[in-house]
This record gives structure tokens, C-alpha cells and sequence, in this order.
């Protein structure tokens, strides 16, 4: 195997990969250190400084939770980089005859694995009932098809960790499963990437160029840059069935489309209609609520606007008056953040009960600028304590001034047009200015007239388009709506009643507050890349002005043809029809994700099989627009609720609870925390992305802050491992990159306990059947009925779909139980000659076991380590352990001792108070006698089976036992375990007074003046008071266990001691 320093080599990013994006292989040179090698003295003084520092940190009670993520970056040594070098034909099984690498290295473990499994068609259902476990059950999901503009990002890895865990526990377990892979068309993101590259590159704008010519540059660069998210998914490991991979405009979902959009048209469900919908001036398109980004402002802050050539104040209250006809010195004065739509008020509101304006009830008021005359109406929205309590209504551009307009029967003026002009309504004064210009030139206006009553700070809630940052307006348009309230309805109901379930369950309020309000949705975009709208405006009847536009709906222009024939009464041929040339919202594709891509609106076996989905997991952010829409649509096309149950988790955010964003540079590739980057390559990514100048300057500045040294490899497992270790009712994941180095810590750990086990076994080892394996020690048994509820906490996790009960089981069983207590007990033991048939036995158990619970989790190290097992006798051996049975509870029934596991906690306290006293004493490499005294009979017996054990996990020499009530010998150090059983550690002989007093009362000082400053300090409130009376605490019994030892001390050198002195 080639051996490279990370410091002075970096394999490119691609550079193991084909074109195609699976791992590509490559040979292993068999250079290589044997199993379970000895550790060398570097890494042993490197394991003593480590132990001396976390005492030191014990005694500082610095139990810091983490550390600043450049802090932990800087700590990190780099780790050496193996490279798996046998030549293997793409496709074909890993070579797993050579020796493992003697450290864990992701790029070493992850080559090879891919490939072969979608080779061997591992992730297709159609394998899967093939099983000796096959249960006969389907379990089906869909991936969130991701936007084929770009990259996932880690709120992407977090989803597809997620479901590839749950997907892999069920393929194991045996149940038919399809993971349906998927990319959304992104109708603007899509656009709008490839309009800035083509005048990038061209200096070509889309209005340059024909409708098919621009398409055919939107499709050559789907073909081009499309293929990077399925890269990336398969750097997860992500085993999606390849074979049914969809793309929203694909040709079978195109028809889908145009099929849902037929139907509810039919069903009376979708209407053309003039009303207001959010519009983004810039892009010239309506945009859906999701694209709009409610920015809050706290008063006046200047924005740099799109179109605009300066920059525009917002959060002011402009107070503007409105003379009273007739009235010369009598006004109502009204506030408003939107002087530019002042052109476009029909009338001014006040509430019926406001005795301000009660004797002008009935009056007319005149415009400020036109000079028109104004009603003055009385609503009883308007809220009299807000501002003068006078409101102007502006239906054309304010969806609340809408509903009051449509009240009172007011007729809109649209004075805004679709890029962001005034109109002619305006006057010619106006007309054509950018409309934040024309603010400038309003207030001038008012000034003059004046009618100019005061400018003030006004926090305010302001709409960005996300896509565009320019400000969102409201305007009449006419488009497509699909009404929603009977749908909404239902979708509420079917969480009601049960029938839908949503995880966490307290996203249901959400869910019925947005469905009791819900409005119509407008599926009309102004866009060229998309599903175009399937309705033809029928020209003659268009032409004739009778009647307002007459427009037919048909999955073919000939099928509208014939029904604009059968409603007009002419002959087809003789009619001239038009195409709508909008596209259909994004949103509106997805919704039918989970059906169509199973071949809807066709009676497909893959349909019948797998529809309704088993579960839809996904990020809670999405719930409303496109879950919710999913249910809606799903519901009334097919019949059937498009799955019965929803899991939702949180959003990810970064170590300062920011959210992911690309302007501050804290977006991040999961390749690049897979394989480790520098930090020069992270700024050339921000430099080729779309960054504004300003915005890319402080990206850049986060970066460097963030990642001074890059971020170093910590491979897939790990980023799976971290990622499912957070919980969907723990609020939103602040994830650092430094938990996901813990996780590959704790892969280390695993990779050398097998090397260890693998050493054990040797190359003739034949494991026993399982159900004949039996323990031969109270040690064995203890480890089997460990692994035993290990299972079974996994199984609980997986059922209930909490994946962080299956990740702390996981690493509790590795880490605590089998490496830091069985592993090393038994080494004793496996020294011996002969050596004992059992513990080999257990330990293979162990492995094989405890690999295949790790597997939906970590697939790459498992399958890497699982492989080199040698299989078992009497049963066919699975090809990979991605088809091996998941381990269950029942099956492991009958190790499975809860009582011995109960019992052996009282050891393992035992164990530790043991170590305590050694680090106290700083005993060294002695290995001190131990008395154990208990008054409890049942204890003993307890603790006698488990002597030589807990003198080896103590570092102690023989550990025998006091009887009941007599004197312990003098000179031997002392902690009473509890009530009934007392410690006793021999230190005569082993420990020189006259050298560790001063050592002592040196420690024994600097605690005693940390815990003075910690009860001078006053008091705080809430966590911070709760950490502070821990930490006295930890400090407390900290100098009572030094006044101890001090004690202990003094009576070896026949010394009256004074009590809590030193």
C-alpha cells in the first residue's frame, strides 16, 4: 500500500473517480505491518502525555465541551494518507487478501466498495426479495430531488445520511426496498445560472436568443454540470437504485406534469385569473413564497438594489397628509415605508371606533399629488394605535389593501410595471423611472406642495427575492392558480385523524395553521426553462374583445383544438390558437415527485408495488411548500395519501448557529469534510462561484477564520456517523467539522480493535455456529449479553426512527464496552498457554455482530473489516454485508443477561475508583495490592467471579478480600464504594511520603484558590449558574479526595495528621 503524508500529498478531489463518479480502484502494495502489531514508544509517550493532560484538566475542572473549531484545526496533526493500489476492473469486488493498513484511512477503506455494489445490483428491490431473510415487505422512499443547478451541501449530506441509514436497516433486515433517486429542474435557480454564464462567456442576454436556442444552452449545461450532485451522493454512499434515477423534465415527467395539470383543470381545481402575486422585478417573474426572504430591519438601513443606480433607504415612516375637500385647513395625515406607490392609492382607511376621525366620516380627501378626490372608508382592520391610525389603500401592489379594496369595492391602479418602472398611470413626470427613483422624486414633490409631514426610524419586515435580492412587489397579474382550500382541507384532516403522521409531532400546528389559512397557488412563471403551461389562449375569440380571454386546457395542441371547437361552435381547423408561454412553478413538479417517478400517470408494476411511499424524510424547512403540496396533489391524483408518514429534521447550521449561506462563505461540499481541503482550494470554489465582489470579500474573510489550516480528511463514515448523531427534537444542528474529526477518532478505534481481533483469530480460526456459542468465563458473558442489548437498543432506535438512540448505542458498546473493558481484560487471558478456546470465539462474535448493527451507518469500514471475517459454518455467507441479516433482538435472546450487566456496573465502579487512586498517588507503572471489604454476602459472590478482571481494567496487582468487620491494615489508602463495600490499595513500599506531601499540597493549593474565585464571583442565572455550582462541586470533592490522600500519607510516616490541612 502506498503510505503518503497528508502534508505532502493531497489526491485531487477527483482524481480516484471516472467520469461516471464511482470510486475507481487501485493496487495495494503489500508492504504492510502484521495485525495487532505493538504500539510504537512515539505513540505510547504520545498516550502518556494525553493521560497526563486530561488529569491535569481533571483537576483544573475544565470540562470544556468543545473547543473554537481554528482551535481544534490547529491541534490536528495530520494523519497518514493509504491508498488501496490492487488493480480491480471497474465494478469488480475489492481485493481484501492483503494485510490492513495499521491506522484507519477513509481513502483506503471507501475505494472499490461503490461500484461493486451497484454492480452486483445490491441497492435493487429485485435482489433483495432473493434474500434468506426477505420478509416480503416493501419499504420505499424518494430522495428530496436536490436542484440540478449545483452541489449538496451539508444540510443535503445530513438528509441523505438519514435516509441511507433507515434504508440500509431495512434492506438488512430484510424488506424489499426502492430508494428512488431524483434532480429538480430548478425553473429560476437553473435560469438564472445559466443566463450570467452565457454573458459571462458570450456577452449574450437570453432575449438574444430564440426560446429552443436558449433551452438547447440550458440542456448542454444540465449535461455538463448536472452530474456533480450524483457524485457527491455517491461519495455518501448513498444506495439509491441508479436504474430509476428521474429528472423532473425528463419525458415521462414531463407528461405527468402536463396529465396533473389536465386533471385539475377538470376538476375544477385550477383557474386563470387576475390577482396579486410576488414578483421579482429583477428576474420579471412571479416567485413563490419560498423564494421570498423576510428580511427584518430595525430602522433605516441603506440596500444596494438590483437595476438601481444608488443605493435605497428602507425602515422610514414617511408622513404624508391628505387635505380634507372642502377643508382647506383640515388633513389626515397617513404613514408609509412605500411613498413610490403613492400614485396608486385609491383611498384612505381608518377604524369606524377612532374618535379622531368620526366627523369626517362620508368626506372626501384630496391626493397629494394628483389632487383627485379620495374616500375616506371606515374598516374595522385598521388598527387605530399604529401610527396616526389613518392608513392609505393601495390595492394594486398590497395584498392586505386587496382584500380591503375588494370590501369596499375599490378599482386597483397598477402603477408599478413588471420591471420595477413606474406606469403611465403615474403621469409622464413618472412614468419609466426605476420605482425607488421616483420615491426620491415623490418626497421632493410632497416637500414642495407642502404636504410633507415628517421622516422617521420605522422597524420594518422587509420581502427579498432570494434568487435575485431584489425587493419584492406586489402586482396584479394575470395567471394560473390552483385553488387549494378543499385539498388544504383534507391534508389537514389526514393529520388529524392519524392517517398522516408527522415527526416530531409538534410540526402538526404548523401543518393546520398553514392549511386553515391557506390561499390560493399561483403556478405561473415567467420563465423559458420549465414545464410550459398546457392551456391555449383561443385567438379569434381573443381578437373580438367581447368577452375577457378565452382559454382552453388540453395534453396536446391538437386535444385543444378540440375542445376550444366543441365550445365556440367553429370548425378546429379554422381556430388559432396561442400557447401560454409561462412555465409551471417548481414547487408544482416536485409535488408529483413521489408518484410520477414511479411512472404516473401509467399503471406501472413499480407503482403498484411501491405507491403510497413507506416514509418521507426530509428537512423540516420544507414542510409547508413541499410536503404539504405533496399531500395536496398526491391525494386528489392518485387517490391515496402520497405516504403515511413524515419524518422531519432540523436545519444545519454552522458552529455559530449560522445558517448555510454561500455569501458567508460557510457552505460547505461534504467531499470537502470526506477528504480533506486546503484552504487556498475552498477560496478558488468561492472565486468560480456567483458571488457579488462585496460578497466574496467576506466569504473569504469567514473562510479564513473559520479554516485557517483547510479542513483535514475525516472520510464518509464519519460524516454519516456525526451527522446521525443529532437529534430531531434537539433543536437545529450546529455542526462543526471538529465533531466530525471525533467520529473518525472513534473509526481509529474500531479499525485497531479489529486489527487486534484479527491477530487473535489468526488464518485457521473456525468459528462455532452461533447458536452453540456459549460463554465459558463471567467476562465472555458479560460482553455477549452487552452485545446482545446492543442490538436491541439499535433495533428500538431504528423502529421509532431515532438514529441518535443507534449511534450512542453503537459507540457505548465500541468504545466503552468491548475496547476500554473486554478487550482488555481478555488480554491477560489470551496470553496463557494453551490458550482458551472461548474468548476467540466471543471476540469473533463481537466483530461479525457488532459490524453488521454498524452497517447502515457506517458502510465503507464495515464492509472494509467485515469482509476479512471468516465466515461461519452451516449457513450460505452473504457477498456483502450491505445484504447481511441485521442482528435482532430475538436472535441474540439467549446472551442477553440484563442482571449480569446490572451487577458488573458495581465492577466497573470498582475499576474506576481504583484508577482514581492510582492517578492520586501518581503510582506509576506499580502494580498495588487490593482488599475489597463487603458487609453484603451477595456482593462478594458478585465480585468474586470478576477478581482477576478487575485487578487487570484497575492496573493492580492480586485483588482479594477483607473479611466483614476486620481492621484494614495499616498504610493502605482508602475510598468507600458505597454503603456495604469498601476499597482498600496498598501503598507501602510504593509510595514515598516525604516526596508527594509537597506535590500534593502544591495541587491542593491551586484548587483551593479556584475555588475561592468561584465563591467570590456572584451568582449568575439559569445555565451559567447551574455550570458554576457543578463546577464547585468537582472542585469540592476534589480537595476532599487530596485532604484523603494527605491522610493516607501521613499515617505511612507515623504523623498525626490534622484534619483539611496539608
Amino acid at each position: 500500500m502506498l503510505h503518503l503524508p497528508l502534508a505532502s500529498f493531497r489526491p485531487p478531489l477527483c482524481g480516484l473517480r471516472p467520469s461516471r463518479g464511482f470510486p475507481r480502484s487501485h493496487p495495494l502494495s503489500t508492504q504492510s505491518e502484521p495485525y495487532g502489531s505493538s504500539i510504537s514508544r512515539r505513540d505510547s509517550e504520545a498516550k502518556q502525555k494525553r493521560l497526563r493532560e486530561k488529569q491535569a484538566a481533571l483537576e483544573a475542572g475544565t470540562a470544556r465541551k468543545s473547543k473554537p473549531f481554528a482551535e481544534s484545526i490547529k491541534a490536528w496533526t495530520p494523519k497518514e494518507i493509504v491508498l488501496y493500489e490492487i488493480p480491480t476492473e471497474y465494478g469488480e469486488k475489492k481485493d481484501v487478501s492483503q494485510p490492513l493498513p495499521p491506522a484507519y484511512s477513509p481513502w483506503y477503506v471507501e475505494a472499490a466498495w461503490y461500484p461493486w455494489w451497484v454492480q452486483e445490483g445490491f441497492f435493487k428491490p429485485e435482489y433483495q426479495t432473493r434474500l434468506p431473510q426477505a420478509t416480503g415487505e416493501a419499504f420505499s422512499m424518494c430522495i428530496p430531488p436536490p436542484n440540478v443547478t449545483g452541489s449538496l451541501h451539508i444540510g443535503h449530506a445530513l438528509t441523505v445520511a438519514i435516509q441511507d441509514a433507515l434504508v440500509r436497516w431495512h434492506r438488512m433486515r430484510g424488506d424489499q426496498v426502492l430508494w428512488v433517486p431524483g434532480s429538480d429542474h430548478a425553473g429560476i435557480a437553473t435560469q438564472a445560472v445559466v443566463e450570467k454564464q452565457l454573458w459571462k462567456d458570450r456577452r449574450v442576454r437570453r432575449h438574444e436568443l430564440s426560446r429552443e436556442a436558449f433551452l438547447r444552452e440550458v440542456w448542454k449545461w444540465k449535461e455538463e454540470k448536472g452530474g456533480e450532485i450524483c457524485e457527491q451522493l455517491r461519495a455518501l454512499g448513498a444506495s439509491l437504485d441508479w436504474d430509476r434515477e428521474c429528472f423532473t423534465m425528463d419525458a415521462g415527467f414531463s407528461v405527468a406534469v402536463t396529465e396533473a395539470f389536465v386533471r385539475l383543470y377538470k376538476a375544477g381545481l385550477l383557474y386563470r385569473n387576475r390577482q396579486l402575486v410576488n414578483w421579482s422585478c429583477a428576474l420579471r417573474s412571479a416567485i413563490s413564497d419560498i423564494e421570498v426572504e423576510s428580511r427584518p430591519l430595525p430602522g433605516r438601513m441603506e440596500l444596494q438594489l438590483p437595476g438601481c443606480p444608488t443605493p435605497v433607504s428602507f425602515g422610514l415612516l414617511v408622513s404624508v397628509a391628505f387635505p380634507v375637500d372642502g377643508e382647506p385647513d383640515t388633513e389626515v395625515v397617513v404613514g408609509t415605508t412605500r411613498p413610490e406607490t403613492l400614485p396608486g392609492d385609491v383611498a384612505v382607511a381608518v377604524h369606524p371606533h377612532d374618535s379622531r376621525y368620526t366627523h369626517l366620516h362620508g368626506r372626501q380627501l384630496r391626493h397629494p399629488l394628483t389632487g383627485q378626490l379620495l374616500p375616506l372608508i371606515i374598516d374595522s382592520t385598521v388598527q387605530p394605535q399604529v401610527g396616526t391610525g389613518a392608513v392609505k389603500v393601495t390595492p394594486a401592489h398590497s395584498p392586505a389593501d386587496a382584500e380591503l379594496g375588494a370590501r369596499h369595492g375599490l378599482s386597483p391602479l397598477s402603477v408599478i410595471a413588471e420591471d420595477g418602472t413606474m406606469t403611465s398611470l403615474c403621469g409622464d413626470w413618472l412614468q419609466g423611472l426605476h420605482r425607488f427613483v421616483a420615491r426620491e422624486k415623490i418626497m421632493s414633490a410632497l416637500r414642495e406642495r407642502g404636504l410633507f409631514r415628517g421622516l422617521q426610524n420605522h422597524p420594518m419586515v422587509l420581502p427579498i427575492c432570494s434568487r435575485s435580492g431584489d425587493v419584492v412587489e406586489y402586482l396584479l397579474k394575470s395567471q394560473w392558480f390552483v385553488r387549494c382550500r378543499e385539498m388544504g382541507h383534507r391534508a389537514a384532516q389526514a393529520v388529524e385523524s392519524g392517517t398522516l403522521e408527522l415527526s416530531p409531532s409538534f410540526h402538526q400546528k404548523n401543518w393546520q395553521h398553514w392549511f386553515a389559512h391557506i390561499g390560493d397557488w399561483c403556478v405561473s412563471r415567467q420563465l423559458w426553462w420549465g414545464h410550459q403551461i398546457p392551456a391555449y389562449l383561443v385567438m379569434e375569440e381573443h381578437a373580438e374583445g367581447e368577452r375577457e380571454d378565452f382559454w382552453v386546457v388540453g395534453r396536446t395542441e391538437a386535444e385543444a383544438r378540440e375542445v376550444a371547437a366543441d365550445l365556440t361552435g367553429r370548425p378546429g381547423a379554422e381556430l388559432t390558437l396561442e400557447r401560454d408561454p409561462d412555465v409551471l412553478d417548481t414547487w408544482f413538479s416536485s409535488a408529483l415527485f413521489p408518484f410520477a417517478a414511479l411512472g404516473w400517470p401509467q399503471e406501472t408494476p413499480d407503482l403498484a408495488r411501491f405507491y403510497p411511499l413507506s416514509l418521507l424524510e426530509t428537512g423540516s424547512d420544507l414542510l409547508l411548500f413541499w410536503v404539504g403540496r405533496m399531500v395536496m396533489l398526491g391525494t386528489q391524483l392518485t387517490g391515496q395519501l402520497p405516504f403515511s408518514k413524515v419524518l422531519l429534521h432540523t436545519m444545519v447550521r454552522d458552529r455559530q448557529g449560522r445558517k448555510m449561506s454561500k455569501s458567508l462563505g460557510n457552505v460547505l461540499d461534504p467531499r470537502d469534510i470526506i477528504h480533506g481541503v486546503e484552504l487556498q482550494v475552498l477560496k478558488k470554489k468561492l472565486q468560480d462561484g456567483n458571488l457579488a465582489r462585496e460578497e466574496l470579500a467576506i466569504a473569504a474573510t469567514a473562510q479564513s477564520e473559520d479554516f485557517p489550516h483547510g479542513i483535514p480528511e475525516c472520510g464518509t463514515d464519519a460524516l454519516r456517523f456525526a451527522l446521525c448523531s443529532h437529534g430531531a427534537l434537539a433543536g437545529d444542528v450546529h455542526l462543526s467539522v471538529s465533531e466530525v474529526l471525533s467520529s473518525r477518532h472513534f473509526c481509529n478505534k474500531i479499525w485497531n480493535a479489529l486489527r487486534f481481533i484479527f491477530n487473535v483469530l489468526g488464518d485457521n480460526f473456525m468459528p462455532q455456529p452461533a447458536e452453540e456459542l456459549a460463554p465459558l468465563s463471567p467476562m465472555d458473558a458479560w460482553i455477549m449479553s452487552r452485545l446482545a442489548s446492543t442490538a436491541r437498543e439499535c433495533e428500538r432506535g431504528f423502529l421509532a426512527r431515532e438514529l441518535p438512540l443507534v449511534t450512542h448505542t453503537l459507540h457505548h458498546f465500541w468504545l466503552h464496552s468491548l475496547c476500554d473493558v473486554y478487550l482488555e481484560a481478555v488480554k491477560p487471558v489470551l496470553r496463557r498457554s494453551p490458550r482458551p478456546l472461548g474468548p476467540p470465539q466471543v471476540l469473533f462474535s463481537c466483530a461479525d455482530v457488532g459490524l453488521r448493527l454498524l452497517a447502515p451507518l457506517m458502510p465503507f469500514m464495515a464492509e472494509e473489516l467485515w469482509q476479512r471475517l471468516p465466515p461461519r459454518p452451516g449457513s450460505p455467507l452473504p457477498p456483502s454485508i450491505s445484504v447481511a441479516p441485521y442482528p435482532s433482538a430475538r436472535s441474540l435472546e439467549t446472551w442477553h443477561q440484563p442482571e449480569l450487566e446490572q451487577s458488573f456496573s458495581l465492577v466497573q465502579e470498582a475499576v474506576q475508583a481504583l484508577r482514581a487512586l492510582r492517578a492520586t498517588y501518581q503510582l506509576g507503572k506499580a502494580r498495588p495490592q487490593v482488599l475489597l471489604q463487603s458487609s453484603d454476602p451477595r456482593e462478594q459472590v458478585l465480585c468474586e467471579a470478576f477478581l482477576e478482571p478487575l485487578g487487570t481494567l484497575g492496573h493492580c496487582g492480586a485483588v482479594s478480600f477483607l473479611p466483614p468487620g476486620a481492621v484494614a491494615p495499616s498504610g493502605w489508602a482508602h475510598v468507600p464504594l458505597s454503603d456495604t463495600i469498601q476499597v482498600y490499595m496498598e501503598l507501602q513500599g510504593l509510595v514515598d511520603p516525604q516526596t508527594h506531601l509537597p506535590l500534593l499540597a502544591a495541587r491542593r493549593h491551586k484548587l483551593q484558590k479556584q475555588l475561592d474565585g468561584l465563591v467570590a464571583r456572584a451568582p449568575s442565572e439559569g445555565e451559567a449558574e447551574t455550570q458554576r455550582q457543578q463546577r464547585l462541586s468537582s472542585l469540592q470533592l476534589e480537595l476532599s479526595k487530596l485532604d484523603r490522600a494527605a491522610f493516607h500519607l501521613r499515617q505511612l510516616m507515623d504523623v498525626s495528621p490534622c484534619p483539611g490541612e496539608l
